[in-house]
């Protein structure tokens, strides 16, 4: 599973012009389930958000957690993270999970985050979506749970 984490002082996401999703300060989350992933990925995932000390404590340094600062995220579904650039002009996306398995995963990850405490809000799975955000840093962290397995 993929993921780009944007640290963020609001977040927005529109479906035909309608908001669908948005929240203050937290992270903006594209999420991308590859082929192959289970649910153990995805919770492995939500668990990695959940910890990561990127929110600055009073000192200025980034040493806090999403839920230290009581934050919110903004999960979007996102199956251009899995483009393959390697040949050409086009990218390819045979390496992202089919969309029943994408879906199910993602909803996994949103609910995992929820257990762990997150607020969380969403896009639509498969929808046409604008995605608006204020990036806070500004803060961009990628996430692969395929690089964690080899490490």
């Amino acid at each position: 599973m993929r993921a780009v984490v944007q640290r963020v002082t609001r977040a927005e996401v529109a479906i035909a012009g309608e908001t669908v999703g948005a929240v203050g300060p937290g992270f903006m989350v594209l999420v991308c389930a590859m082929r192959g992933d289970t649910e153990a990925e995805a919770d492995l995932m939500a668990a990695k958000i959940a910890k990561l000390r990127v929110f600055r404590d009073a000192e200025g340094r980034m040493n806090l957690a999403i839920g230290d600062i009581g934050g919110s995220v903004l999960a979007i579904s996102q199956f251009t993270l899995a483009a393959d650039t390697s040949r050409g002009n086009r990218p390819g996306f045979s390496t992202a999970a089919e969309p029943e398995t994408g879906a199910r995963l993602y909803d996994r990850l949103c609910a995992a985050l929820r257990d762990l405490g997150i607020a969380v809000q969403t896009g639509r799975f498969g929808a046409e979506m604008a995605v608006s955000l204020i990036n806070d840093g500004p803060v961009t962290i990628m996430l692969d749970t395929e690089t964690w397995r080899k490490a």
